[in-house]
């Protein structure tokens, strides 16, 4: 296997994102108003379908307060109504024009959201619609200490959709509304793809590991074997090609992925994107060549192709089959980051992410239990660190605004699997970080390299038992995502004690423990060595 040392910078650049969520999350969470008689409604996200002149326009997306009567959940069953404008416009009084039978345009500010909708209800709207005074959409609750008894519903829109509106109505145009809120399936197709997705990487790149691992021991064996007296074992002289973490590198790669994701945060913008799809790009086509070539090696008919070399400027000695693939991965990546905006991108999105994936799983490596429980336990920490701790510094989890690519004006950053709601009536995307699947896959693939250098079968080893876990747990976490409305959670939350429980806990019991922890492989000879010939004594 070819590895550009340089390029592995990037790629480690470009894994340290890791958090799960649904992109169509876009409402406030509300801790401080409980749920009372008459200001007891779920928040819900509310469409809002206008007609101009009687002719369909926009369709806005609003919220609904947690006072008022429950919307319908069906389109048909809306009432097409005609919007106002109140007078006065913050409708803190009750209007002075005729408001019968209409739904009110308002504007947020100076009394409460109830006295908005009371007013409004006095005056015989139908229903209120508030426009926010920001971008982001505001949960409505109720003073803590007033009686509520509002019959009309109550939606709040963004501020830009508002103006939208409001500037129609001032042309004397005739504008409609409707209000309906449709529901989410309780589990979405997406979402099993993309755990079989998850499931998948890891276990392609488990077996994949722990092959080149067999090999090189077999070829370190027939090395030994006919080494004769004239030879010498000279060790370190050479380069792996793979990269074995130890415990101090294991808690760095936290710190640094810390301070990355809050570079991210900080400079979240348009160019910042731009940078980072980038270097997702290169070290996408890094990963998509090393695959390829590892794939057509296996065929008879490209063998001499990987076996012969060429000397290339900077990169050195490159195998003939390296230079035929390189172009095909390089096309592939830069038509994908010129379309990535159409609506199927994400196909070429999560290609070259998988390829990205299984390739830093084959470079990366954990040397034992030790190690991984270090790297887990600081990822486990990192993940429940910055996408709920971070809120009280930050007011918002900064784990979810970078995933979601907040304040970029684009649809997330590119270091994502995702896979698109299909069932949804309000779209968006599930996604998961590359950290997700790449942290607890290095601890799956030291199983299945353990197991297999070990001779142990499928029964008596670990790999079944840590892919099991693996998979279980994030399993869990989408569970625990639906129970949570869509709102975003550390994934990691939930997979480290499932697959690192598990390891430990079959470790002790089997009295693999103290050798898993601390030699981790079968002892054997380094088989990165070369042959050098003993000088001859004068």
């Amino acid at each position: 296997m070819e590895i550009n040392r340089g390029v592995f910078i990037v790629i480690l650049v470009v894994i340290l994102s890791a958090g799960l969520g649904s992109a169509g999350d876009i409402v406030h969470q509300d801790d401080v108003a409980p749920k009372r008689p008459g200001c007891a409604n779920n928040f819900v996200l509310v469409k809002v379908p206008t007609w101009i002149n009687s002719l369909e326009d926009n369709e806005y997306v609003g919220v609904g307060a947690r006072f008022g009567p429950t919307l319908e959940s069906k389109e048909k069953h809306a009432n097409h109504t005609r919007l106002a404008l109140a007078d006065p416009p913050d409708c803190c009084s009750k209007p002075r024009n005729q408001l019968a039978g209409k739904v009110v345009l308002v504007h947020r500010g100076n009394c409460s959201f109830t006295v908005k909708a009371n007013a409004a209800e006095e005056a015989g709207a139908s229903a209120i619609l508030i426009i926010n005074n920001q971008t982001e959409l505001f949960k409505m609750v109720c003073e803590s200490n007033a009686d509520v008894d509002i019959k009309i519903p109550a939606v709040m829109l963004p501020h830009d959709a508002g103006l939208h509106l409001e500037k129609y109505i001032n042309n004397d145009t005739i504008v409609s509304v409707a209000f309906y809120s449709p529901k989410r399936p309780p589990v979405d197709i997406a979402e099993l793809f993309l755990w079989l997705m998850a499931v998948g990487t890891i276990l392609c790149a488990s077996f994949w590991s722990a092959w080149t691992a067999r090999e090189v021991a077999i070829e370190q064996d027939k090395l030994l074997k006919d080494a004769s007296e004239e030879f010498l074992l000279v060790g370190g002289a050479g380069s792996s090609g793979f990269v074995d973490i130890n415990t101090m590198s294991a808690i760095l790669f936290v710190v640094i992925a810390s301070c990355f994701l809050v570079m991210l945060y900080k400079l979240m913008s348009f160019w910042f994107v731009e940078v980072l799809v980038v270097l997702f790009c290169i070290g996408g086509v890094e990963g998509l060549q090393t695959c390829l070539v590892a794939l057509l090696s296996c065929f008879r008919w490209f063998q001499c192709f990987a076996e012969s070399y060429v000397k290339v400027p900077f990169f050195g000695a490159v195998s003939h089959l390296t230079l035929g693939v390189s172009p095909f991965c390089i096309a592939f990546a830069v038509v994908w980051a010129v379309y990535r905006r159409i609506s199927f991108a994400w196909i070429g999105q999560d290609i070259l992410g998988i390829a990205l994936i299984i390739t830093v799983l084959q470079i990366v490596r954990v040397p034992n239990l030790k190690v991984g429980t270090v790297l887990l336990g600081c990822a486990f920490l990192y993940d429940i660190f910055w996408v709920f701790v971070s809120k009280w510094w930050f007011h918002e989890s900064v784990m979810i605004v970078v995933a979601r690519g907040d304040k970029s004006g684009e649809d997330g950053i590119p270091m994502l699997l995702k896979i698109p709601r299909m069932f949804d009536p309000w779209g968006g995307y599930s996604v998961i970080g590359f950290g997700d699947i790449i942290l607890p896959g290095l601890l799956v693939a030291f199983s299945l390299r353990y197991d297999w250098l070990a001779k142990k079968n499928l029964r008596a080893g670990y790999f079944v038992w840590a892919m099991t876990a693996y998979g279980v747990g994030l399993l869990v976490t989408y569970v625990a995502l639906n129970m949570m409305d869509g709102h975003g959670q550390p994934a990691l939350l939930y997979i480290v004690p499932f697959t690192l429980g598990t390891f430990i806990t079959l470790g002790k019991k089997r009295g693999d423990l103290k050798s898993l922890w601390t030699r981790g492989e079968p002892e054997m000879p380094c088989p990165h060595v070369q042959l050098q010939p003993l000088k001859q004594k004068e």
